[in-house]
């Protein structure tokens, strides 16, 4: 579903150094600031060079016109335009949500949990993409995070990934109550229902810019 993003990596000399999770997670930010947002602020949002943000709002301005420069306050900033809109939309119905977790609760499945920040990120039924959640802890090592965790949900209980089917499942696998309803009431403030065979990614990092690139780096392994 990310053909469009495809013209952005794309340069007859040299490629960008901003990947797709870059982009996708600036459009997340975009929404989140819709009064506007400048280059330099992006630039410490996303970890990325001065040189990569302006390189990446240029071509999202023209090349896909996704953003577009408001004047309607006193501070100029970036904003989506109604395609922007639209595209962010899309992604939302498979990865509703982005937001910072309660370190403090992940003790039973994150080692220092007290010593970083974690995201968490919800995959709509993306169950048979998992196996053992390797492939999004290298995918947050990538963008470098510490690593990510991956949850299942099989509709009663939150449950650790496994290559066997979700039956007759042990006990520990399952995540413990306190856990289950920390995310599941995160996800009721944003309106957003979990479901049998949604995936919860969680990123963690030594910053929360890092964590919230982590969980998004995860997730879009399970797209």
């Amino acid at each position: 579903m990310f053909e469009e993003l495809d013209s952005l990596l794309e340069s007859p000399t040299i490629r960008p150094t901003f990947e797709k999770v870059h982009v996708i997670l600036a459009l997340f930010i975009f929404a989140e600031n819709r009064e506007g947002i400048g280059r330099y602020r992006l630039q410490k949002e996303l970890l990325i060079g001065e040189g990569t943000a302006k390189s990446l709002i240029k071509k999202l301005n023209k090349d896909i016109s996704f953003i577009m420069v408001t004047t309607e306050t006193k501070r100029k900033g970036h904003i989506l335009t109604q395609e922007g809109i639209d595209y962010l939309q899309r992604i939302k119905k498979i990865i509703p949500i982005i937001k910072e977790c309660e370190t403090s609760l992940l003790k039973e499945i994150i080692i220092e949990a007290e010593r970083i920040f974690t995201y968490f990120g919800l995959v709509k039924n993306a169950i048979n993409k998992i196996t053992d959640g390797v492939s999004q802890r290298d995918a947050a090592i990538k963008v470098d995070g510490f690593g990510a965790t991956c949850l299942v949900y099989n509709g009663e209980k939150l449950v650790f990934p496994s290559k066997k089917p979700l039956i007759n499942i042990e006990a520990d696998m399952i995540v413990n109550d306190s856990l289950y309803r920390f995310f599941k009431s995160g996800l009721s403030l944003e309106s957003v229902k979990l479901e049998k065979n949604d995936v919860i990614a969680i990123g963690s990092g030594d910053s929360p810019q890092k964590a919230r690139l982590a969980t998004l780096s995860a997730a879009l392994t399970l797209i």
